[in-house]
């Protein structure tokens, strides 16, 4: 995850060596799972595109959002996922099959809110008729399976994990543990509002869940966001020590945001309504990430340059 290419190349060119080694070293699960992915995630772009051009409403359980939502946010992470786990220390068999499934999930998942979007009704907490029943139950089922999945990965970075530098190792197993805590938020908002539905209203357990979203959409994307930057960190001349001093920071930042953004949702309290202290630790918790993603970059920016290509 380092040395993918040459320090001598471009960086451009140096960037689309290090992409195009991870498909051509990927096994036909990972590639078809890439595929999925990019798949997912345009089917998202093109839910977004479709509320632009009609104007449709982007709020309520019923709008196209969810679709676009569940398309970009599910085709990213398969893809982290897929990428991330390449550097675990797992039997072949037993990652393609949990490859495999969490797959077949992410379109189940996808493909299920997308249908109910276009029908016009709510994708969760939907008891209203047996076809809406099944699917609500289908994608309640389909959460537990992407939990169980990701456990079995996430136990996988406890055991250890292939050949790759300390920094590496912390962001992917960061990364994982942020991720178990978005869907540990999602098992709870699901949980939370199938008893509202079925004790009181469909429109409360709409809302009550709808207040721990924030929260489980920043958790959900720390598998990307940290493996990505030690990564890059790696296509750097810098050596490990920095590396590893500039994710563990990233990691910090991340998990304070997380943290924050997490006990504001359990108090029903909006990101952008928070007190002071709350609004100062989410900006220091930002800076952080910030400060390392500009590092970063100038450290891809300064890498030593060929004379002459």
């Amino acid at each position: 995850m380092t040395d993918v290419a040459p320090r001598t190349r471009s960086l451009p060119a140096t960037l689309g060596f290090a992409l195009a080694r991870i498909w051509r070293n990927g096994r036909p699960v990972e590639r078809t799972a890439y595929l999925v992915g990019a798949l997912l995630f345009t089917s998202g772009l093109v839910h977004v595109a479709v509320l632009l051009v009609t104007g449709h409403t982007w709020v309520g359980p019923v709008s196209l959002r969810k679709a676009a939502t569940f398309g970009l946010s599910f085709g990213l992470t398969l893809a982290t996922v897929v990428w991330t786990t390449s550097f675990l220390k797992i039997s072949t068999r037993v990652r393609s099959v949990l490859l495999t499934v969490f797959t077949v999930v992410c379109v189940v998942e996808t493909t299920l809110v997308s249908m109910q979007a276009w029908r016009g009704v709510p994708s969760h907490f939907n008891f209203e008729t047996p076809f809406d029943t099944v699917v609500a139950m289908a994608l309640a089922a389909g959460g537990a399976v992407i939990i169980l999945t990701v456990l079995g990965f996430a136990s996988a970075t406890i055991v250890g994990s292939r050949e790759i530098t300390p920094s590496t190792r912390l962001a992917v197993r960061a990364g994982f543990v942020i991720l178990l805590v978005s869907l540990g938020i999602g098992a709870v908002m699901v949980a939370h509002g199938a008893v509202e539905a079925r004790t009181g209203s469909a429109q409360l357990a709409y809302t009550t869940t709808g207040k721990l979203k924030p929260a489980h959409a920043v958790a959900m994307h720390g598998i990307l966001v940290l493996p990505a930057l030690a990564w890059l960190l790696g296509l750097t001349n810098w050596p490990e020590r920095a590396r590893l001093g500039l994710v563990a920071i990233a990691t910090a930042g991340y998990a304070i945001l997380t943290a924050v953004v997490l006990v504001e949702s359990f108090n029903g309290v909006s990101p952008f309504a928070a007190t002071g202290p709350e609004t100062a630790t989410s900006a220091v918790a930002i800076a952080l990430l910030a400060g390392v993603t500009v590092v970063t970059a100038f450290g891809l920016l300064s890498r030593r340059r060929p004379a002459a290509d």
